[in-house]
């Protein structure tokens, strides 16, 4: 992963935490260097220890560390620059959502060796959506149930968010069922 995902993650934490917290939590992830190159590639295993050691520092599950993450990713790339490109994807959630592909293809420009997600939405009514996310990594679903949650918000949609696993394909990958919720907060 790229060093703009673990700059990031310390954001994150020492925004919430604070910078001791971070430094405990790069000692258990034996991550002796924590100046992140935002277009410098980093192994995916320095990105999976940190979630782990903040997991054990934090006293948090892991999923909730991703999913927490993944709001905190919304906001971070539109003020970290990517603003004009986020708002580029699309004017609504469900436009946003669809064009995550193509918004990962102008992505990659900037960096080369990219490895992306891909994304596809089913199922789309006035009630919701299916999203489905293919993925190379593993264990990151929660990490795109909290992306799902931050464009919520950025499209000042209150949402709910189910996700499950499809292994009956051929390509397995994760499925979220994304429910519209009137503004009272009350589920359609």
């Amino acid at each position: 992963m790229y060093g703009l995902i673990n700059k990031a993650v310390k954001g994150l934490v020492v925004g919430q935490f604070g910078a001791d917290a971070w430094s405990r939590i790069c000692a258990r992830a034996e991550v002796v260097d924590d100046e992140f190159l935002s277009m410098e590639g980093y192994e995916d295993k320095v990105t999976y220890d940190l979630v782990g050691a903040a997991s054990e520092e934090l006293g948090l599950p892991p999923d909730k560390i991703l999913e927490a993450f993944g709001q905190y990713w919304v906001e971070y790339t539109a003020v970290e620059g990517y603003g004009d490109l986020l708002d580029s994807a699309g004017d609504t959630l469900l436009e946003f959502l669809s064009n995550l592909d193509q918004l990962h293809a102008r992505v990659k420009l900037a960096f080369p060796d990219l490895k992306p997600p891909r994304f596809a939405v089913t199922d789309e009514d006035e009630h919701g959506l299916v999203l489905h996310y293919y993925s190379d990594r593993p264990g990151l679903g929660p990490l795109v149930t909290g992306l799902i949650h931050g464009l919520g918000k950025r499209f000042d949609r209150e949402l709910e968010v189910s996700m499950s696993r499809d292994e009956s394909s051929g390509d397995p990958h994760d499925v979220f069922a994304i429910r519209y919720l009137p503004r009272d907060g009350s589920a359609s």
